[in-house]
């Protein structure tokens, strides 16, 4: 019998949609009654392969992971620093720090480690108030590890001086603070015993030849005379305030006029002064003399000393070193600031046996004018 066309096409209906319409019954009536027709042909491989994924990849796997925050990079800690403050250009007298008044001096800092860009202020006090202050760009030194500055200072008016330094805080260096370094500052007057003893030691280093005793004495006086004779100033014992200005500084030396003849003696006779001279030209002592007066000038020549005579003679002449007939250095009484001797040359006294024992048979002797 022939298959009716009715259920020929139902079946002919089912080998093509049986199986979606399989699918969409297991997804429930709902799904079934709203999924077009090619929309659950097309979901069904696709669901089974999203079920298949979900049940081999590890939960949470198919979340989207959240985009981390990047972490904030932390401010460094300022840093801490150790700062040093010394004065320069000051005289010493024992621990004190001595500058003179209308005289420049400086204060120097180091401030390690150096952080560029940091400044310091520097503070000037007077009896405990400030009286001046400046800020001071610090300059790499030590292959960049430290940085340095450098102050200058000047003071009209004696008084004690303090001086201290200070980084304020930075971002980058914490606060620092130097101690405090103090100064005397002084009137260069002989009245004061400090002042004498730093000019005995300023005529000492330029060879004249003084005491130091610590108070202005005969000695402290003849190496003042010496010092004006040698620097044309006014022929007196005094020592002015421009006098040890001066000393203090460095200056007014004497200058050896003839420094290739090895160890020698030179008189001056024109500035009244008279020299040992070590090899090489360095000056060994100055001393104030007197040679011969307008009536019994002193020779002039290159001699060399040819007998000693030790002691007081009958002339009043005392330790002889004679360098051509009867003309000696010698010493001797009287040594006015001028040339006033028979013809020798004259030292005071107290200077005779120093200059006597340094001289030796042979010393060449210049005396010139």
């Amino acid at each position: 019998m022939g298959i009716p066309a009715a259920d020929r096409r139902k079946r002919h209906d089912d080998v093509l949609h049986g199986p979606a319409r399989r699918a969409r019954a297991g997804l429930g009536g709902a799904q079934r009654d709203i999924a077009p027709h090619g929309l659950a042909r097309w979901a069904g491989p696709w669901l089974l392969i999203a079920v298949v994924a979900a049940l081999l990849l590890p939960a949470g796997a198919l979340a989207q992971d959240p985009i981390p925050t990047p972490e904030a990079t932390p401010t460094p800690a300022p840093v801490q620093g150790k700062m040093t403050l010394q004065a320069q250009k000051v005289h010493r007298d024992g621990e004190r720090k001595v500058a003179l008044t209308r005289t420049a001096w400086r204060v120097r800092g180091v401030l390690a480690p150096y952080v560029a860009g940091q400044t310091v202020v520097v503070r000037f006090f007077r009896d405990g108030r400030k009286i001046h202050e400046q800020v001071e760009q610090l300059k790499p030194i030590r292959g960049g590890t430290a940085g340095e500055f450098r102050t200058p200072f000047t003071s009209n008016r004696a008084g004690r001086i303090g001086v201290e330094a200070v980084h304020l805080a930075t971002p980058e260096m914490d606060t620092v603070r130097s101690e405090r370094v103090r100064v005397n500052v002084m009137t260069p007057s002989i009245g004061q015993r400090t002042i004498v003893r730093l000019l005995q030691r300023g005529l000492n280093k330029l060879r004249y030849a003084v005491s130091r005793s610590g108070v202005y004495d005969d000695s402290t006086a003849r190496a003042v005379m010496a010092w004006r004779k040698v620097n044309g100033h006014a022929r007196t014992y005094s020592a002015s305030e421009v006098l040890v200005r001066e000393v203090l500084a460095g200056k007014g030396a004497f200058r050896a006029k003839y420094p290739r003849d090895g160890r020698h003696v030179e008189a001056d006779i024109s500035r009244q002064v008279l020299a040992l001279v070590n090899k090489g030209g360095k000056v060994h002592r100055v001393y104030h003399t007197s040679t011969g007066a307008p009536a019994t000038p002193t020779v002039i020549g290159r001699f060399k000393t040819y007998r000693k005579s030790p002691g007081t003679n009958a002339k009043g002449m005392v330790h002889s070193s004679y360098f051509i007939r009867g003309y000696a250095i010698h010493g001797y009484a009287s040594v006015p600031p001028w040339n006033a001797s028979h013809g020798c040359l004259r030292v005071p006294i107290p200077n005779a046996w120093s200059i006597y024992t340094w001289v030796r048979m042979g010393t060449v002797v210049r005396v010139y004018s």
